[in-house]
């Protein structure tokens, strides 16, 4: 788990110049319709396939996750505020300046506690944290009403949440993610929230954050080869991702918040066990 700003590479690894377009329409199209559903950008899934499906190198592969983790999250964002309308976000507005401040703010410290940390450390601290979150979505997927949150003053609240942000933000910084995953128990968590509601607020805070992990990207390699050179698998995942975000928000409605805390809750799971896997063969 490097960090993004580390030197890059002169060259650009994977097919550049063969997109592989139907797969890559494809491939994009069923992880935008997870991230248009759950409330995510995706980049735990696309990974793993831009790196096996596409023969990308780890680096580039997470370089492009994060230009298509912005598609989706953007699209994802656009198709819910377009069913549900924004109104429902308005009394969440300090929830998601709060957060995006600190997860901002985490995007650039995680540079430097990256250098300072060894990745052994930094990935079983993020599987234990992935850990206790997957048993928050477990407990409102047997309970929505009871399930675990946390009663807390306006302050401290406030507080609590600039911390899970600046974590959330230095997690995401360095596995190169959106930290949709970690935003939404943190959502339900600290501000009560159901589970889809959370998914379209954890869009709202994931797109500045992702923005400046863009920014972050283009300022490590000095320039925009890694895009350009592949543009064209950029083009046609990007377009899938917009079709499946387009499904994912319509089957939205269709699908019990119950499920989508279980989904979540086994993704967390997931997550955790691929990070300790890769950690017990580093």
């Amino acid at each position: 788990m490097r960090s993004p700003d580390s030197p890059a590479p002169a060259t650009t690894h994977g097919r550049a110049g063969r997109p592989r377009p139907v797969l890559a329409f494809v491939a994009g199209a069923i992880v935008g319709c997870l991230g248009g559903l759950i409330g995510l950008g995706g980049a735990e899934f696309r990974l793993p396939l831009l790196v096996a499906l596409f023969a990308y190198a780890t680096r580039e592969a997470i370089g492009l996750n994060v230009a298509l983790s912005l598609v989706t999250v953007a699209f994802s964002l656009a198709f819910r505020i377009g069913g549900s309308g924004a109104d429902a976000l308005w009394p969440h507005a300090a929830a998601i300046v709060t957060l995006a401040t600190g997860a901002i703010v985490g995007a650039f410290a995680g540079v430097a506690i990256g250098r300072r940390l060894s990745a052994w450390a930094l990935t079983w601290v993020v599987a234990a944290l992935l850990v206790m979150l997957a048993i928050v979505m477990a407990s409102h997927a047997v309970d929505p009403q009871q399930g675990l949150r946390l009663s807390l003053s306006p302050a401290a609240q406030a507080s609590a949440a600039l911390a899970a942000g600046v974590a959330i933000g230095v997690v995401a910084s360095l596995l190169g993610v959106a930290g949709g995953e970690l935003l939404i128990p943190t959502l339900v968590l600290l501000y009560a929230v159901d589970t889809k509601l959370a998914g379209t607020l954890s869009l709202a805070i994931s797109l500045p954050t992702l923005l400046v992990s863009l920014a972050r990207w283009r300022h490590a390699r000095g320039d925009w080869s890694l895009w350009h050179a592949n543009r064209g698998l950029l083009v046609w995942m990007g377009a899938g991702s917009i079709a499946g975000a387009a499904a994912g928000a319509r089957l939205l409605g269709w699908v019990d918040a119950r499920v989508l805390s279980l989904m979540l809750a086994a993704l967390l799971v997931y997550s955790a066990l691929h990070l300790g896997w890769q950690a017990r063969r580093a």
